[in-house]
């Protein structure tokens, strides 16, 4: 495809449109296109580490700005202590919440992070997480989504600028392709977790 920054990708939303009057819409259906990729879309190069600390006697840390999931927490400690999330209806019903001691668990509640048992020092965790990609504009002309999904980003705003120009015989055709490219993509990206040899077992003397 012919776009790779978000000059074009405007110009290429336009010209899929057959419109030259949408200069001052097509910055909004590309956002809303952006916003249903942040919600929908979970690949490897949208992972990223982080670092955060905990602190004695208090047992909520707070989110990361960008964060959209988690994929793995531990605690940075020898050994290595991995957290197990659990959600929040189990987390205060099993969960030791009024214990002090070296996290075991975690839940979400709003914005934080909540642990137990309460940690009883300051220890430093270790986060792997899906992270929200910057948004585009024209002083940040490309992102995670143009360079790894620029099809699913022209359908899904396609899709967003149909309603807008009460063309909604458009819309299924918008929706159909945008689905198979997710879905595509989600094959994709589970396929490159696993080698594509099969493993294979040496027994030595």
């Amino acid at each position: 495809m012919a776009f790779t920054n978000y000059s074009a990708l405007k110009t290429k939303i336009a010209e899929y449109l057959a419109r030259t009057d949408l200069d001052a819409q097509i910055p909004d259906f590309i956002r809303l296109a952006e916003e249903r990729l942040r919600r929908e879309l979970r690949i490897r190069q949208m992972l990223k580490v982080a670092t955060a600390s905990t602190t004695a006697s208090d047992s909520t840390v707070s989110l990361p700005a960008d964060f959209l999931a988690m994929k793995e927490m531990h605690l940075d400690t020898t050994p290595v202590s991995t957290l197990t999330f659990q959600t929040t209806s189990n987390f205060f019903r099993n969960a030791r919440v009024t214990d002090s001691g070296k996290p075991v668990h975690y839940t979400l509640l709003g914005s934080e992070f909540q642990f137990a048992p309460i940690p009883d020092s300051n220890y430093t965790l270790r986060m792997v997480y899906y992270y929200k990609p910057d948004l585009l504009s024209d002083s940040n002309p490309s992102n995670l989504f143009l360079a790894n999904a620029p099809d699913l980003l022209l359908y899904g705003t396609l899709a967003e600028a149909e309603p807008y120009l009460m063309n909604d015989e458009r819309l299924a055709t918008w929706a159909q392709l945008y689905e198979r490219g997710l879905q595509a993509l989600r094959t994709s990206d589970d396929d490159s977790e696993y080698p594509s040899a099969p493993m294979v077992i040496s027994l030595t003397k």
